[in-house]
């Protein structure tokens, strides 16, 4: 079984806004954001209306964006993943039997055709950086790849609907 400790996400922009029993609940949300409604109620000395509408107001006005879990370092290592982008040139016309072949390796996740220098935008997933160097490796001795450059993903953000 996993170790999880939760955590709340805040935007700290119109903090200055808050009342005590905000700022009191933020901080009890923070140390477990799994707390019930009804304990949260409890120890802040109101009811579970209030606080239920209180979140609710937080989250609208953005003051609660979301909540997350932390991972223990234990657990974290054997959840840890390696993502990365691979791109590659092809030499003649070989496409489909190097898709073929890519279609076969469990750490391809997803293979983009493209125009341009590159022929596919290969993105990758391993769980280790051990494990990242072999599937390279087997990628780029694949007959037909000419080229191909490789980065790994420090870190993603998606965009949401409204973002785009």
């Amino acid at each position: 079984m996993l170790s999880l400790s939760y955590v709340l996400l805040m935007v700290w922009s119109g903090m200055e806004n808050l009342d005590e029993i905000d700022r009191r609940l933020i901080g009890l949300l923070r140390k477990n954001a799994r707390a019930p409604v009804a304990q949260l109620a409890k120890t802040v000395g109101v009811s579970r209306a209030t606080i239920q509408n209180r979140m609710a107001r937080l989250e609208k006005r953005g003051h609660i964006t979301g909540y997350t879990a932390l991972v223990s370092h234990a657990a974290n290592e054997k959840l840890s993943t390696v993502r990365a982008i691979m791109n590659i040139a092809m030499e003649g016309s070989v496409g489909q039997l190097v898709k073929e072949t890519l279609l076969k390796e469990p750490s391809v996740t997803a293979i983009h055709s493209t125009n341009g220098h590159w022929d596919y935008i290969v993105e990758l997933q391993t769980r280790s950086l051990e494990e990242f160097d072999r599937v390279i490796s087997r990628i780029r001795s694949t007959k037909g790849i000419k080229s191909s450059d490789t980065s790994i993903l420090l870190s993603t953000r998606r965009l949401t609907s409204e973002q785009l």
